[in-house]
């Protein structure tokens, strides 16, 4: 017995009818406003860390490339890395041990972090948290580090506008770039915790959604990366 033609009136709950998207500017203004993604595959947040860490490449980039022109274009002296971070241990004085230390440290929280991502999508909440907080306080570690060798070159004259040790460009190129680094690590300690506490309150249980902490581990390992470039062109050149 042939099978009656569906009434074109009836909707089926299954299958709601698809409306066309807008023509022209108000249908990309529609579809923008709507907390759809912007790309197939990519959710919001995730596009939007991208373009963010993008734009923050253009400025490490400029930093960078600003240092290496001046240090090639002064005339001065200038102040050769391994005697100006070297640290005085045990009678003797080991060039860059600080430094070394600084890079294992930071280099070992992307592990961490790359692990509580791992976790994140496995639903494993308390070893999430437990490897977040882990990382931000290798991170933290990082910037004390930092402090230290701050506050070591400021007591040895060392000013943004003045070089006892050879080219006065030399202190004005390092706390600027590594200033600015300090920063974003000292941002990503407190992004971390305010996102690991949110994951062992289960917060994002709820949703069923872990991705934002791999949008929290883009940005760490990003600034990881970051400082690779700053150890080889800074400290090893």
């Amino acid at each position: 017995m042939a099978s009656l033609p569906p009434d074109p009136g009836e909707s089926s709950s299954s299958n709601p009818p698809v409306l066309p998207p807008a023509p022209g500017w108000q249908g990309i203004a529609s579809d923008w406003a709507s907390d759809k993604d912007a790309f197939k595959q990519v959710p919001w947040g995730k596009a939007m860390m991208w373009i963010f860490l993008l734009s923050d490449t253009f400025i490490f980039s400029c930093f960078l490339t600003g240092y290496m022109s001046v240090r090639m274009a002064t005339t001065s002296a200038w102040p050769n890395p391994s005697e100006v971070f070297a640290l005085t241990i045990g009678g003797k004085e080991i060039p860059l041990i600080l430094i070394a230390i600084m890079t294992f440290v930071l280099i070992s929280s992307s592990g961490t972090m790359a692990m509580a991502v791992n976790f994140a999508y496995r639903r494993d909440r308390a070893k999430t948290t437990a490897l977040m907080l882990a990382t931000a306080a290798l991170g933290l570690t990082f910037v004390g580090m930092q402090a230290f060798e701050w506050s070591k070159l400021i007591a040895e004259g060392v000013r943004p506008w003045g070089n006892p040790m050879g080219a006065a460009q030399f202190g004005a190129s390092f706390f600027m770039i590594t200033g600015f680094h300090g920063l974003h690590v000292s941002i990503g300690v407190i992004y971390l915790s305010i996102v690991a506490l949110k994951v062992l309150r289960g917060d994002y249980e709820r949703s069923g959604n872990y991705q934002i902490v791999e949008i929290a581990g883009l940005y760490w390992h990003f600034v990881d990366l970051v400082w690779v470039f700053i150890f080889a062109f800074f400290y090893l050149w």
